[in-house]
């Protein structure tokens, strides 16, 4: 199990909780149509990587990038800490689950699909997302842009599933989403945080 720090205090990670369709433009862009209820799908824990190297399945020819707000859960279901991630989705292999009606285990679970960056203490505000391919802006947008408020989101959660401290909450990808390559180089940024990775 994934264990990240805040102030030097450990905290497991335990649920991986991914929100889709969270941002209109987003949805226009992949021609999805809007929810009436916020899609959500699950990550294994074992989907976590912290470095700054991106791994490409074998089995996919299309993984894309998006670029996300991440909040963690601490004691008594409150927001405690935020980062920014990436939701790496095999897009070839979740188009045909779509078709087929079957889970997107395979196009959003897989080894080093859920990159995080480093958590700080949450600040209820509005937070400033982005993502470089090569120097190259693909994402650049706010977390105002969200159909549902952070709050709303822990306790659509806690209602369904029974949120706990150290689950995640991946909270959907604004527009901007596309293809990574081999060789890539990523700069991705929460704010005035910033991460420099590379694609293999």
């Amino acid at each position: 199990m994934t264990t990240v720090f805040i102030n030097e205090q450990p905290h497991p990670i335990n649920t991986i909780y991914c929100v889709g369709r969270s941002y209109v433009e987003h949805i226009h862009e992949l021609n999805n149509e809007i929810p009436a209820e916020p899609l959500v799908f699950l990550k294994p824990n074992s989907s976590i990587i912290t470095g700054d190297t991106l791994t490409l399945p074998d089995f996919s020819d299309n993984v894309h990038h998006e670029t996300e707000l991440v909040l963690l859960i601490g004691e008594n279901k409150q927001i405690i800490a935020y980062t920014v991630g990436l939701d790496l989705t095999a897009r070839d292999v979740q188009s045909i689950c779509k078709t087929k009606g079957l889970p997107w285990l395979k196009a959003k679970g897989f080894k080093g699909a859920c990159w995080l960056g480093e958590f700080k203490p949450f600040i209820q505000k509005q937070y400033h997302l982005s993502l470089a391919i090569n120097g190259e802006i693909r994402q650049d947008d706010s977390t105002e842009k969200m159909m549902y408020s952070f709050e709303y989101l822990v306790d659509y959660l806690d209602n369904l599933y029974g949120i706990q401290a150290g689950d995640i909450i991946m909270t959907g990808s604004p527009k901007g989403v596309g293809k990574l390559e081999r060789g890539d180089g990523l700069m991705v940024g929460i704010d005035d945080d910033r991460y420099e990775l590379s694609v293999q």
